[in-house]
């Protein structure tokens, strides 16, 4: 069975918030094919923005939606990635979107600030939840009654998993690409990347 992961991207997203995440899953699938020639795809990725028109992520980057918050498959996991996102927090429809979609998806995931906008949805009240080191003192602010966690990669809650800022993202997503398939793949993904997974050890800020 493909597992559909949904990514969403909007104007001063983080670039990679949304393309560590990106990077792991599309590689998981990958390296599962693999050994897996005669079965479906293990995971499919898709971007989903506020409409169909071009989203320009930090730094100028251009980006096409594959989807958008009013037309998209059914997701298996919905990865919400930070950058500036104070423009999104004042739009309801798309925390209306965020409300129904984290009581239906069986992991809802937030990189970086994306937390916040997952808090607006008084959704990770009483939660433990982690974003950017910088953000930390806002989130606590903002939303009150969210639990923040310091010192770790990402906080895992079960249906809701929340990550640190920027590369914390992709450490998160191994962790992830473990609970959805098992850890050997995770372990082949992050070989496959060059890259040095840290299993939410402490951060020492």
């Amino acid at each position: 069975m493909t597992l559909t992961i949904g990514i969403y991207i909007f104007d001063n997203v983080e670039v990679l918030d949304f393309a560590g995440p990106y990077e792991v899953f599309t590689t998981a699938a990958r390296m599962h094919a693999r050994s897996h020639e005669s079965e479906q795809l293990l995971f499919r990725v898709a971007t989903i923005g506020p409409s169909s028109d071009t989203v320009q992520a930090r730094a100028g980057l251009k980006l096409n939606p594959d989807f958008t918050i009013d037309e998209h498959p059914r997701l298996d996991c919905l990865i919400v990635p930070g950058g500036v996102v104070t423009a999104e927090l004042h739009r309801p429809q798309l925390i209306a979107w965020l409300n129904q979609q984290m009581q239906q998806v069986p992991i809802t995931a937030s990189v970086c600030t994306g937390a916040f906008l997952l808090a607006q949805t008084g959704r990770l009240d009483g939660l433990d939840v982690i974003t950017h080191w910088e953000d930390i003192s806002d989130l606590r602010a903002a939303f009150p009654m969210v639990q923040i966690k310091t010192g770790v990669r990402w906080t895992d809650n079960g249906t809701v998993v929340t990550s640190a800022g920027i590369s914390a993202g992709i450490d998160m997503s191994l962790h992830l690409v473990e609970r959805m398939s098992d850890r050997a793949l995770a372990l082949r993904t992050a070989k496959q990347m060059d890259f040095d997974w840290t299993e939410n050890e402490p951060q020492g800020r």
